[in-house]
């Protein structure tokens, strides 16, 4: 571990010195003195110098205007390197690691010791179902052309590693690493203008194309070989255990900018994107299949009396490929009608390639057939010509609002405001009609015609095109069949999958009774049974319940709500899928993959795993393709082990004891954000909350009503906010406050116990200490001193009492002196970065302060403003 982090630690130090040679280069010696002289101070603070630090926060406090933004901007670009450095070695060799998933030859071992018989092995490769919906959050705030520049800086260090390396390919390298440093300096790290929802989604795609589309097929080969060694069985031509849809262009909840244009263009987009990562395909296999020897079927595909059927065959669909992308952009350019011929279906693809795959392994030629070939069949399987699913999430009332105006039209009524029993039973008849509901003449509100137009899109568009249509906000039976009719009268015969999205407190503990109603209702039984499966889906929110009720209520009722469904759906022979949707930070449901799923409920990953990946944390895990293979293992890993070595039922007094727990803590959390009536003025005072509004962070606005106050807030700029000041409140407030509770009624063993023999609350337990090691109880301070009015100071001081109670709290239970004691790597990696962080912080409770004083504005005060915002979002990583 220490070889490990010293050699991190020495291409952090490289890469801060080419970056304080161009900082020199630029602005002269005086800037980069400054810089170095606050770094220093930096890390004397953090190493309990008191002195430095007060001489720290005087020199960022006596910066000119002049200096503000280069300083903010030189700590920014350090954070970014490091990171990308950290990144670079979670699959370096020199460091221990490898691309190779060995997590998977790990979890062998672990099955082999307790006796896990191949065949049940085999069964759960057979049913591994994992599918990663990508969203577009507003955390990811770096630039794509700074992403761009920071992974050629890690394929750098990359070469730099190589131990056969010559010199002057040393020196080639060092000169481009000075060209990229160089290059990220002088480029704006912020964005000037907000992203449209057609940029969130070709960021989306740029993931693919870059970093996925090379990791699937990679990792595929891999766990294959792992497989094959230890059980005999070979993953199938045509497995896709892989799956990726995307919320980029499809997620219209609370956001005015994504209607059913946006949404048809993105669908064209994706299209074109795949056709045009499949022609490159198929112009490398022209290139390699260039052998004559081949089976009777695959001439007949061939053209007739070919002599290289292989390439002669692969040029046919290179030419309707080509034909494809010219139709796809004509439409998307020019407006061009959509002309369904010109498009390749996955079928076309996969039927002669196939063909030309099974003709080589025939012909003696099966090694051939097992390299490009193979990863081409397999992309085509887990991307298919769509390139990814797109999920549809709509707010629940919207969907009311639009079946009110029809009833109230028609002068049944008005919907809205009928009791649930009696809008089933309208739904219910209006489902059983072979008649239409919609009125020919009907003119429908601006806001209902994007609802029924986005269902219209849905029904002209291929099934295979469209993931889920979410439901957010759901908190009754008759919000999912209301979606089924206005999906049936807009003319979708194959509708997708309906998941209800159960997000607050009451949602959660309402949840099994709401899919009882609905399941019980024949007309919906009869749906699920009339498709190929009977399967339901339901989303799970991470971020809404920890807002509304603090993480450890959150995460019980998250708990117990699965749990439940778990147990309906199997009593009702009903296959269920959960659908998860958690954030990066531990306030949104984030933590390590491997233990967060370990951690829920035994059977919840009976039917595959659906998790939402957002922001940053998509860069983090799937920007590189080495990093992605690894993070596919941790994934595959965990749902084989979830499957074949079930967590165990929880204990009734560990229910007991959480239920105790989950009420104190939701008591204490409330009593701070609801109902102390200091709460939102210190809020709003002590962190950006404010500011983070004018940061063009994505395409969806930070509140749900633009109108609203704190409680319209949505749950990313809530953490985001407490994010910044470090001290990250949501994730913890009530948590520890509720375990001291429980200790004083005696209980410590028992919490102990459920620390060693319950993954749930292991986890919860290390999320809470990952959160404590990036609190700050100083810089919170700091904030206070300059930002909040002194009559607020009491609020303040009274919270970060509660964190320092809590942290003693948690390592007394942990039995730790220190936090992390047990991922010592996670928190040496935080402690780099805080020399780093903390500057920042500083700098940015100044200019907060300045901005706040001043009624006019200042371009550079407001610009470094926002560099400082993207550059603690950088050390904290996972901010939303």
């Amino acid at each position: 571990m220490n070889e490990q982090y010293s050699a991190m630690r020495n291409h952090v130090s490289m890469l801060g010195s080419m970056l304080g040679e161009t900082i020199k280069e630029a602005l002269g010696d005086k800037i980069l003195d400054r810089v170095e002289n606050l770094r220093l101070l930096s890390k004397s603070s953090r190493a309990g110098n008191n002195a430095d630090r007060q001489a720290l926060l005087n020199a960022l406090e006596n910066l000119s205007t002049e200096e503000l933004l280069p300083v903010a901007r030189a700590f920014s670009q350090f954070l970014n390197l490091t990171n990308t450095v950290e990144q670079y070695h979670s699959i370096s060799p020199k460091a221990g690691n490898t691309t190779t998933p060995q997590i998977i030859e790990a979890l062998r071992t672990r099955l082999k010791a307790q006796e896990v018989n191949v065949s049940d092995i085999v069964e759960a490769i057979k049913n591994l179902s994992i599918e990663l919906v990508l969203t577009a959050h507003p955390t990811e705030i770096t630039r794509r052309t700074m992403i761009n520049k920071l992974i050629e800086v890690n394929s750098c260090l990359e070469g730099l590693d190589h131990a056969d390396i010559t010199d002057y390919e040393r020196q080639r390298l060092m000169r481009r690493l000075k060209q990229l440093v160089a290059q990220s300096w002088h480029t704006d790290e912020i964005r000037k203008e907000r992203p449209t929802p057609i940029d969130e989604a070709k960021w989306g795609f740029a993931v693919v194309e870059n970093s996925l589309w090379e990791a699937v097929p990679e990792f595929l080969r891999e766990l294959n070989e792992q497989v094959t060694a230890s059980t005999d069985y070979r993953l199938p031509i045509d497995a896709s255990p892989i799956k990726f849809t995307s919320w980029m262009g499809g997620d219209r909840d609370g956001n005015p900018n994504v209607t059913a244009q946006v949404t048809r263009h993105v669908l064209l987009l994706g299209r074109w994107k795949a056709a045009d990562l499949f022609l490159k395909d198929i112009q490398v296999l022209i290139s390699e299949l260039s052998m004559n020897e081949a089976t009777d079927t695959l001439r007949a595909l061939a053209p007739k009396e070919s002599q290289e059927p292989y390439r002669d065959l692969l040029k046919t669909i290179r030419t309707k490929l080509t034909d494809s992308l010219a139709h796809l952009e004509n439409v998307i350019n020019k407006g061009v009608q959509l002309d369904i011929n010109y498009l390749l279906t996955n079928e076309d693809l996969w039927h002669p390639l196939h063909a030309c795959y099974e003709s080589l392994k025939s012909s003696k030629m099966e090694i051939i057939a097992e390299g490009h070939l193979l990863d081409t069949l397999r992309r085509i399987k887990c991307f298919g010509v769509h390139l990814v699913k797109l999920d549809i999430r709509q707010e629940s009332t919207r969907h009311s609002d639009a079946i009110a105006e029809i009833t109230r039209y028609l002068g049944l009524g008005d919907y809205s405001s009928w009791s649930e029993k009696d809008k089933q039973a309208f739904l219910i008849t209006e489902l059983n009609s072979r008649r239409p509901l919609f009125p020919s003449v009907w003119s429908p509100s601006p806001d209902v015609k994007e609802v029924l137009d986005t269902c219209k899109l849905i029904a002209k568009t291929s099934p295979d095109a469209i993931g889920a249509y979410v439901i957010s906000m759901a908190r009754t039976a008759s919000d999912v069949l209301a979606v089924h009719l206005l999906l049936r009268e807009c003319g979708c015969v194959h509708p997708p999958m309906v998941a209800p999205l159960f997000e607050t407190l009451d949602d959660l503990n309402n949840a099994e009774s709401v899919m009882n109603s609905l399941l019980h209702i024949d007309w919906y039984r009869a749906l699920l049974l009339s498709k190929q499966n009977s399967r339901q889906m339901v989303m799970i929110g991470y971020s809404d319940s920890a807002k509304d009720a603090g993480a450890m209520a959150a995460s019980w009722a998250q708990y117990q709500a699965q749990d439940a469904l778990i147990k309906l759906c199997d009593e009702l022979g009903i296959e269920l899928t959960l659908f998860h949707g958690r954030g990066g930070s531990i306030g949104r449901g984030g933590a390590p993959a491997h233990a967060a799923l370990l951690s829920q409920p035994p059977g919840s990953l009976k039917a595959g795993l659906r998790v939402t990946e957002q922001g940053e944390m998509i860069r983090f895990k799937f920007g590189l393709p080495e990093v992605a293979i690894n993070s596919l293992a941790l994934y595959t890993s965990a749902v084989l082990e979830a499957n074949l070595l079930a967590p165990p039922e929880p204990k009734k007094e560990w229910c007991d004891i959480m239920d105790d727990l989950s009420q104190i803590s939701c008591e204490i959390y409330r009593s701070y954000v609801r109902e102390h009536p200091e709460f939102v003025p210190y809020f709003r005072s002590a962190t950006p909350e404010q500011e983070l509004a004018k940061l063009p962070l994505g395409s969806r606005p930070a509140k749900r009503n633009p109108k609203g106050g704190v409680e319209s807030l949505r749950a990313i700029p809530w953490i985001f906010a407490w994010t910044q000041n470090r001290l990250i409140l949501p994730a913890w407030l009530g948590a520890g406050a509720s375990l001291a509770k429980v200790i004083e009624k005696g209980q410590k063993a028992k919490l102990e116990e459920m620390c060693r023999d319950w993954p749930f609350f292991s986890t919860r337990i290390g999320m809470l200490e990952m959160v404590y090691t990036k609190t700050d109880l100083w810089l919170a301070e700091y904030y206070d001193q300059r930002l909040v009015d002194k009559s607020l100071w009491s609020l303040g001081q009274s919270l970060r009492e509660a964190l320092k109670q809590d942290i003693d709290t948690v390592l007394s239970l942990a039995n730790d002196e220190n936090l992390m004691a047990d991922l010592p790597w996670i928190a040496e990696s935080i402690a780099l970065r805080n020399i780093y962080t903390d500057p920042l912080n500083v700098l940015q409770a100044e200019l907060l302060h300045r901005s706040r004083k001043s009624e006019d504005s200042n371009p550079n005060i407001e610009q470094a403003l926002m560099v400082t915002i993207a550059g603690i979002a950088a050390g904290m990583r996972n901010t939303g």
